[in-house]
């Protein structure tokens, strides 16, 4: 319970009416919001065991994926926009070190910089220009309030310090991991596919679905890269209402 007030507190996000989404077998479901742009209104959120592998699942009321960020020309005050599963995973079951925040999963998208550096994915052959294609991480959330309204961040590595990290780590200061996760984006559906494996086999956890935006810190130093804007929550509340099925 101590994380979900952390999630809530840290947000400072309003608490939305409770018919505003419901759980049903472990999916979550939202109701619309036509205030919220369409590629990140949150109508369904489910996580599914399909054999040997987690299937991390979002639906929107639009496009999936149609929207992404304008490219600044530089890695100072890049945005970010993504579709994040927060869960109650430690940190440990991708190879962070135990106990270090909020372990979520997401599928991001940034033009001006590329942090997969072991990924081809537009092919070209060059393994460091494909920031403005959609991209799997898991990255660990916590509390900072540098980060203005939202009070989050992707974790920092301070300078000095070396903490266990994934063999998939891309180098950045922060707790952030590439693994190179299959995913789909089809009209209103977002799709990760996450083995099994990987999580250390534990399937036993809970899950929420979040649409945000994030930014690069202008002088690019910590907190490097912060929570700007929260577009929606399938619960409503960030409880973390859903279970895996």
């Amino acid at each position: 319970m101590k994380t979900l007030v952390v999630i809530a507190s840290a947000l400072m996000l309003p608490v939305l009416s409770a018919c505003a989404s419901q759980s049903h077998h472990g999916h979550i479901i939202s109701e619309k919001n036509k205030d919220i742009e369409t590629a990140f209104d949150l109508i369904h959120a489910k996580v599914e065991r399909q054999g040997d592998y987690l299937v991390f699942q979002q639906a929107v009321t639009g496009i999936a994926g149609s929207v992404k960020p304008s490219a600044k020309g530089a890695l100072a005050g890049a945005d970010v926009y993504s579709y994040v599963w927060p869960t109650s995973l430690n940190s440990s079951a991708v190879g962070f070190e135990e106990g270090q925040g909020i372990l979520a999963l997401a599928l991001t998208v940034h033009p001006d910089f590329d942090d997969t550096p072991l990924y081809d994915e537009d092919g070209d052959g060059n393994l460091t220009n494909d920031g403005d294609k959609w991209h799997s991480h898991w990255v660990v959330l916590t509390k900072d309030e540098a980060c203005g309204a939202a009070g989050m961040k992707v974790k920092d590595i301070p300078e000095g310090t070396k903490p266990k990290l994934p063999k998939t780590w891309p180098g950045l200061p922060l707790f952030i991991d590439s693994p190179g996760f299959e995913f789909s984006l089809v009209e209103s559906e977002v799709l990760v596919k996450v083995p099994v494996a990987k999580i250390l086999g534990d399937t036993n956890f809970n899950f929420d679905s979040v649409t945000s935006a994030l930014r690069v810190n202008q002088q690019v130093h910590a907190p490097l890269l912060c929570i700007v804007d929260v577009w929606d929550i399938a619960s409503g509340d960030l409880s973390l209402p859903g279970t895996v099925k």
